[in-house]
């Protein structure tokens, strides 16, 4: 293939442009930012370089000049959306600008439906998402314990968020593909489950649902499981 290196190579240790010769006719920006729409549109899955050579009005193969792998593709993706991250001042509250931190990062995998598939430390040393870990280091400036573990807990909190959002992602998306209502689904599974937990053959199902037969808050759930995570790390 056309320029695909012949050893492993991080795409951010390739130059972008060769010292001489002709401006390039586009930029890993271009390429990133057109394979991000389409990813947007149709999914990751509608992703290729034939697609985004098309998007961009060239020959699929003089894409390899700039983009070696669809793995660094891949990459340049993530990279680009993640530049959405918004990185005020930490406030000494360590707990807090975490929190802030994962709801913005829900936000943008609800706008970037593909993103929890390309949550990997594989994509984890491009230069937007290093400047995310920076801050989310600074905001544990305060917390006393090691390099590693504060590494840990980052990593806990993305794995929530994206675990989390993924299903959600997943939910609403299996709700479009429907002939009937959310509602009329949950309503359908809800009368069969109550079926079953009557049979007796359920009974801790039974006392827990007698306990709390309120639907779930999810939004609560989402909270409490990043509390979780962070209560492990709150040391007196």
């Amino acid at each position: 293939m056309v320029g695909r290196p012949a050893v492993p190579e991080v795409i951010w240790a390739r130059p972008e442009r060769a010292g001489r010769g002709p401006k390039p006719a586009f930029s890993r920006a271009d390429i990133a930012a057109a394979a991000v729409r389409i990813a947007d549109a149709d999914g990751l899955d509608a992703v290729s370089m034939r697609k985004v050579a098309a998007e961009l009005g060239c020959g699929t193969m003089s894409l390899y000049n700039y983009v070696p792998r669809k793995e660094d593709l891949y990459e340049l993706m993530l990279d680009t959306v993640s530049a959405d991250y918004d990185y005020p001042d930490p406030s000494g509250d360590w707990r807090a600008d975490l929190l802030a931190v994962a709801h913005q990062a829900r936000a943008m995998m609800h706008r970037h439906t593909w993103m929890p598939r390309l949550m990997s430390p594989v994509y984890g040393f491009s230069p937007n998402v290093l400047r995310y870990l920076e801050y989310a280091l600074s905001c544990l400036d305060g917390l006393d314990v090691r390099f590693g573990e504060k590494m840990e807990l980052i990593a806990m909190i993305n794995g929530v968020v994206t675990t989390y959002t993924a299903n959600e992602i997943a939910t609403a998306e299996r709700s479009r593909s429907l002939p009937w209502s959310e509602e009329q689904e949950q309503a359908a599974r809800t009368e069969y489950l109550i079926s079953q937990i009557m049979t007796g053959k359920y009974p801790r199902m039974a006392a827990g649902f007698a306990e709390d037969p309120g639907p779930i808050d999810l939004e609560a759930v989402f909270e409490r499981a990043l509390a979780r995570v962070l209560d492990g790390f709150d040391r007196p």
